[in-house]
């Protein structure tokens, strides 16, 4: 299996969200199904129903948790340095309108575009690997075709 590369924080709010399942969700589920067994006939009990379904999701998060955190390859960003590669935290402008954008390339299970961490498979960001400070690069996006300027490349 192809490991998953991550960054430290990433591997860490992972690693917290399964051990919130395993720990606190889990068990609180499995009592709100006991609970909503007590109250009678199961076919009819819309309580049950719910937590059951809820149950399933934990589980199947848990699963894909374990998956993702066992084929996780943590990078340290701080040790790179140079060209455009994982764990760069990279500053752009963009050619058309003047607008500075500042994203930091991470693993798909970590991407939040609204805080700034771009997903290594998305389009800008494979556009802007091996790229070097000053290059400019064209990106075809679902909005339409974009050209950016490197101003910056910080490995922290």
């Amino acid at each position: 299996m192809e490991k998953i590369p991550m960054t430290r924080a990433g591997y860490d709010k992972l690693n917290a969200e399964l051990k919130q399942l395993k720990s606190v969700e889990r068990p609180a589920i499995i009592k709100a199904i006991a609970e909503a067994r007590e109250h009678g006939d199961l076919s009819e009990n819309a309580e049950y129903h719910s937590a059951r379904e809820k149950q399933s999701f934990i589980e199947g998060r848990i699963k894909e948790l374990e998956g993702v955190i066992g084929l996780a390859d943590v990078i340290d960003p701080k040790s790179l340095s140079g060209a455009v590669k994982f764990g760069a935290t990279v500053t752009l402008v963009d050619e058309d309108t003047d607008e500075e954008k500042t994203w930091q390339i991470v693993g798909e299970h970590e991407a939040n575009i609204e805080k700034g961490l771009l997903n290594i498979k998305s389009p800008i960001a494979r556009a802007l690997i091996g790229k070097e400070e000053g290059d400019s690069v064209e990106v075809r996006t679902p909005g339409g075709d974009k050209a950016y300027e490197i101003l910056d490349i910080v490995y922290k």
